[in-house]
């Protein structure tokens, strides 16, 4: 007979605790959470771009160009997964930014400079800033 309270109580254990674990978020707390991702995001990829932008073409190595793009593009992978919080024009202007930026520095030939490659990507690199400014205003990050 001493079974039965025992087991009752870890019964009532277990269902508290299964209730503790589900997920009572509501729609509105998700779509918060989402677009507060993106702005997180979004505000990396317009940093590692100003720091690409910021690159002093006269003393830039490929390297150092590769490397800032490099981090442009893993932003640029991370604001993807979150782009359908954004206005159709945004993620439209941000995506084709983003993809033309990758584009051009994977079209440089292999014995571009530093210079040479800042030059060469500094309208891809102005149109992406303009766009993750625009995106992160819209959201209001």
């Amino acid at each position: 007979m001493k079974r039965f309270p025992v087991i009752g109580v870890l019964c009532v254990s277990a269902a508290f605790g299964l209730a503790a674990c589900s997920d009572d978020s509501s729609p509105s707390e998700e779509a918060t959470q989402a677009a507060a991702d993106l702005c997180t995001d979004l505000n990396a990829l317009k940093a590692d771009t100003a720091k690409l932008k910021a690159l002093n073409p006269a003393v830039a190595t490929k390297d150092q160009v590769q490397q800032a793009r490099d981090a442009v593009k893993k932003d640029w992978e991370n604001v993807k997964g979150n782009l359908t919080k954004l206005k159709e024009s945004e993620r439209n202007a941000v995506t084709s930014a983003a993809e033309n930026l990758n584009k051009a520095y994977d079209d440089l030939p292999g014995d571009t400079t530093g210079k040479d490659a800042l030059t060469k990507l500094q309208p891809q690199i102005q149109s992406l800033d303009e766009a993750t400014t625009a995106a992160t205003t819209g959201l209001k990050c």
